[in-house]
C-alpha cells in the first residue's frame, strides 16, 4: 500500500456527483482564483471510470424537474464562470434556449453541462477510485488528520493513502429493489434502462415497468415509443399516478432559507414537514407525463390496438424467468384476482435509498455523536457531529442528511447552497 502523508489536503472529496462537483466549484471560488492564490488543496475519489449522473435514464425527450437556476453555482454565485448560461453561451445556444422559454432543459442537455464542469475539475479528480475506509490519525491525543484509504481500479488494483484535514461524503444514492427481487440479464432496475434496452431484441414480446413514481412513468412513456407494437404493462399498487405538487408555495420548502427553520424545528415538527411535502418528491409524477401517458391509452382503446395498459391497485406476485423471457404474475388487489404477464425484461423503477456512510466510518463512530436511533448527527453546517478530541472535519451531504436538513438535503434543489455551507465551514475551521 503506497501513502502519501507528506502532503495533507485540505480536502478530500468522496463520490463526484453534482454535490461535490458544487462543493469543488464554491472552493476553488471562496479562496482559490477569487484570492488569486494557488487554491486549497483538494482531491475527489469517484468510483467510476468517468464521470456520469444518472446515465441510465438518459431519454432524449426527457426533461430535468428543476429549474436551470439551480444548477451548480447561479445560486450562490450568479457570476460563477460555472453556472449553466454560462455553458449556454460556451456552447453557442443561449439566444435559442431563451428563446425556447422553458426553465426545464433537456436531462441529456444538463449532463452535458455536468460533463462540461467536469472537464474543468478533472485536475483534482481521481476516477476509478474506490474508497475502502476512513482512519483517524491521532497526534497528542487528539485527532488532526485523516486518511483516506483508497483502491484503484481495474480489478483489486493498487492501494493508496491520502491524508486530509477535512472529509467530504457524497456518495449519493444506491438503486433499491423490492425484497426478494435481484438484478439479471431480464430483471433490471430502471438506473439502469437505457444501457440494458440496447441488449433487447429489435421486436420484443414485451416489458413490464413497476412502479408509479416518475421514473416509472418515464421507463413506461420511453418503452412504448421506442418499441413500436410492442406491450408495456405498468403496474402498482395505487389507483393512479399521483402528481407532484411543484407549485409555488410548497416549492419554498427547497429554499436555503428553508433548511435553517427546518433545522432548528423539534423532531416532531421535522416530521411533520416531511410528511406533509413528500409529495413534492416521492413516487409521484409531473402532471404532463401522467396527461401525456393518459392520452395514449386513451387514444388506443378508440382505435382497438391497445398495447399501453395499467394495472392499477395491483402488485407483482412472482418472476419466473426463462432463457427467452419473465413471466410476472401479477394480483389486483381489490377482487385477488391473478394474471400473467410474458415480457422480454421487467424494470423494477423502484426508487433509490442513501448510501450508508458507517461503513467508511467505522474506525471513527466511538467519536461520533449518534441520535437515540444510532444515526449520525450533523450540525447545521453538515459537519458531523464529534467529541471535542476530534479536529479535523467530517461532512456530509446528500439524502442521508434529510431528516436534519429537510428534504433538499439529497436534491439538486439546493446544491449550490449547500456545497457553499460546507465549503464556508471548512475555509473558516
Amino acid at each position: 500500500m503506497n501513502s502519501d502523508s507528506t502532503s495533507v489536503l485540505e480536502v478530500a472529496g468522496i463520490g463526484f456527483g453534482p454535490s461535490n462537483m458544487a462543493l469543488a466549484i464554491a472552493l476553488e471560488e471562496m479562496h482559490g482564483a477569487g484570492a488569486n492564490g494557488p487554491g486549497p488543496a483538494m482531491e475527489f475519489f469517484e468510483k467510476q471510470p468517468a464521470f456520469g449522473w444518472h446515465r441510465g435514464m438518459l431519454m432524449e425527450d426527457a426533461t430535468m424537474q428543476v429549474s436551470f437556476l439551480k444548477d451548480l453555482a447561479t445560486m450562490r454565485n450568479p457570476q460563477s464562470r460555472y453556472t449553466f448560461t454560462a455553458y449556454l453561451k460556451a456552447k453557442g445556444r443561449i439566444a435559442r434556449f431563451i428563446n425556447s422559454k422553458t426553465l426545464f432543459p433537456l436531462r441529456v442537455e444538463f449532463h452535458d453541462y455536468l460533463e462540461w464542469v467536469a472537464d474543468f475539475l478533472a485536475p483534482v479528480v481521481s476516477y476509478g477510485s474506490d474508497v475502502l475506509a476512513i482512519r483517524p490519525v491521532v497526534e497528542d491525543g487528539v485527532m488532526e488528520y485523516l486518511d483516506v484509504v483508497v483502491r484503484t481500479f481495474p480489478g483489486d488494483g493498487e492501494r493508496i493513502v491520502r491524508r486530509a484535514r477535512n472529509v467530504v461524503i457524497g456518495t449519493g444514492l444506491t438503486p433499491r429493489m423490492p425484497d426478494g427481487a435481484e438484478e439479471s440479464v431480464r430483471v433490471w432496475h430502471s438506473s439502469r434502462l437505457m444501457d440494458r434496452v440496447a441488449s433487447i431484441a429489435a421486436e420484443p414480446r414485451g416489458f413490464v415497468v413497476v412502479g408509479a413514481g416518475q421514473s416509472a412513468a418515464e421507463a413506461t412513456e420511453y418503452l412504448h415509443q421506442a418499441f413500436p407494437g410492442t406491450p408495456v404493462n405498468a403496474v402498482f399498487a395505487r389507483y393512479g399516478y399521483s402528481v407532484a405538487d411543484d407549485s409555488p408555495f410548497t416549492n419554498g420548502i427547497f429554499d436555503p432559507e428553508a433548511v435553517d427553520e427546518f433545522y432548528a424545528a423539534s423532531r416532531e415538527v421535522k416530521q411533520d414537514l416531511l410528511d406533509y411535502h413528500a409529495n413534492t418528491n416521492y413516487a409521484v409524477v409531473d402532471l404532463s407525463l401522467t396527461e401525456e401517458l393518459y392520452r395514449r391509452t386513451y387514444q388506443e382503446e378508440v382505435l382497438g390496438r391497445e398495447r399501453l395498459r395499467f394495472h392499477n391497485a395491483s402488485r407483482v406476485l412472482k418472476v419466473d424467468e426463462y432463457p427467452d423471457r419473465v413471466r410476472v404474475t401479477v394480483e389486483h388487489l381489490p377482487d385477488r384476482t391473478v394474471e400473467t404477464l410474458d415480457a422480454d425484461a421487467v424494470v423494477y423503477a423502484t426508487g433509490y435509498r442513501p448510501s450508508d456512510p458507517t461503513p467508511l466510518l467505522q474506525d471513527l463512530l466511538s467519536e461520533c455523536k449518534l441520535d437515540d436511533a444510532g444515526r449520525i448527527t450533523l450540525d447545521r453546517d453538515y459537519r458531523i457531529v464529534t467529541s471535542s478530541d476530534v479536529r479535523c472535519g467530517i461532512y456530509l451531504h446528500g439524502a442521508s442528511a434529510e431528516r436534519t436538513h429537510g428534504l433538499s438535503a439529497g436534491l439538486l434543489s439546493n446544491t449550490a447552497v449547500r456545497s457553499g455551507e460546507i465549503a464556508d465551514s471548512i475555509v473558516k475551521r
